[in-house]
């Protein structure tokens, strides 16, 4: 029973007790005691009715219980904070700034309340982003929900969408919707998903829109990336490729091929030849590889990462099965578009040995960390650089 309620009823207890003690112990007449009290209480009750309005307001929250101690509200406009104490005139929130506020019973049940503690499933937050009308919609909303789903921040269940909240002049306002456990962690998931938006936004070479009345020209503006340009700028990150030239990371980037894969497709399968290797341009892509008759989920991508340096390098059948979260956009770079460089200059053999070895490595200490039951092979088992010189017939 919630403490008003007790302590209302405690008060009545004793009062009866009272009343009885002076009628049927001491024999004293109670009915002008009752009549004169009748008067005192009604004075009483004109002079504190805001008093007495919290109080019945209180007990009135303790019979419907909106909300219990430890619950997230917002009483009032404005007014949010976790319950610690509900009392007989008001409740006592504390919020994420860690100040107390006192809201008055009267001024809660006359509001509104929002709980974010209840039913207990977590509630639905979102991220507002504008990008400019010429951006087509299915690759904004592709972009934006990569990046949502992989945010390390926002559970993966209820899934995460995108949706159009508003045309305007300053461009096309999308919804980035996701579900937060605990409201005491709303600014940081927010924070979180805001910088995973702006991330794949530049790497995919766009920018949030700009308000109209800055009268910008747009010649002002940095040229939107063509695919040959964007799919440079990706090489030119790869740590893989550090050691190439810049007239060599033209060469393989003119040589790539752009491929846009819905949600749900594999882009390789485990087990499966290949000889080229991926960059991921937009979307969201899940690792899931097959051991021990369970299918486990390695690893998430997201645009930047490379998968696949293994089966263009040395020709080895893929080691896990990639799969389209989103829908996703990867640029391949087949054997054929490396192998004239190689020959060109056979010295980056060793050094593409070195980091293939330093990149299985770590690959293979993150998928044993997440999933024990892989056991993938590690790069140092192989002679990596002889595979490839022969792979490559250098």
């Amino acid at each position: 029973m919630p403490r008003l309620l007790t302590d209302l009823l405690r008060a009545l207890l004793y009062g009866l007790a009272v009343l009885g003690i002076l009628a049927f112990v001491l024999g004293q007449p109670v009915t002008g005691l009752v009549a004169t009290s009748g008067v005192v209480i009604a004075v009483l009750g004109f002079a504190l009715r805001n008093m007495i309005a919290d109080i019945f307001s209180g007990i009135a929250l303790n019979v419907e219980h909106p909300y219990r101690i430890g619950d997230w509200v917002e009483l009032t406009p404005g007014v949010t904070g976790r319950v610690d104490e509900i009392n007989w005139r008001a409740t006592r929130l504390v919020t994420l700034d860690g100040t107390a506020l006192v809201v008055p019973n009267g001024l809660a049940a006359g509001n509104r309340i929002t709980n974010y503690s209840q039913p207990g499933s977590g509630f639905r937050a979102g991220v507002p982003v504008t990008l400019d009308a010429e951006v087509p919609v299915a690759r904004a909303k592709r972009i934006i929900l990569s990046a949502i789903v992989c945010c390390d921040a926002v559970p993966t269940e209820p899934r995460p969408d995108v949706v159009v909240e508003s045309i305007t002049l300053n461009g096309v306002t999308y919804q980035a919707r996701f579900w937060v456990a605990d409201y005491s962690r709303l600014a940081a998931t927010r924070d979180a998903v805001a910088t995973t938006i702006l991330d794949h936004l530049s790497r995919a070479g766009l920018e949030p829109a700009s308000p109209k009345q800055e009268m910008r020209r747009r010649s002002n503006r940095p040229p939107p990336c063509s695919a040959l340009g964007l799919g440079r700028d990706l090489l030119s990150h790869v740590d893989l490729f550090a050691a190439f030239r810049p007239e060599e990371i033209d060469e393989l980037a003119s040589g790539m091929h752009l491929r846009h894969v819905a949600a749900g497709e594999a882009v390789v399968r485990q087990d499966e030849t290949g000889t080229s290797l991926f960059l991921v341009a937009e979307g969201a892509l899940d690792v899931r590889g097959a051991f021990g008759g369970r299918t486990l989920l390695l690893d998430h991508m997201g645009p930047g990462d490379v998968f696949g340096e293994m089966s263009l390098l040395t020709g080895q059948p893929r080691s896990a099965s990639v799969i389209a979260n989103t829908d996703a956009v990867v640029y391949e770079l087949d054997k054929e578009a490396l192998d004239p460089v190689l020959r060109r200059r056979p010295e980056l053999a060793a050094r593409l040995a070195d980091l293939m070895g330093l990149r299985q490595r770590r690959n293979d200490a993150h998928r044993r960390a997440s999933a024990p039951a892989a056991a993938p092979q590690t790069a140092a088992e192989h002679d990596l650089l002889a595979r490839l010189k022969t792979f490559f017939s250098l």
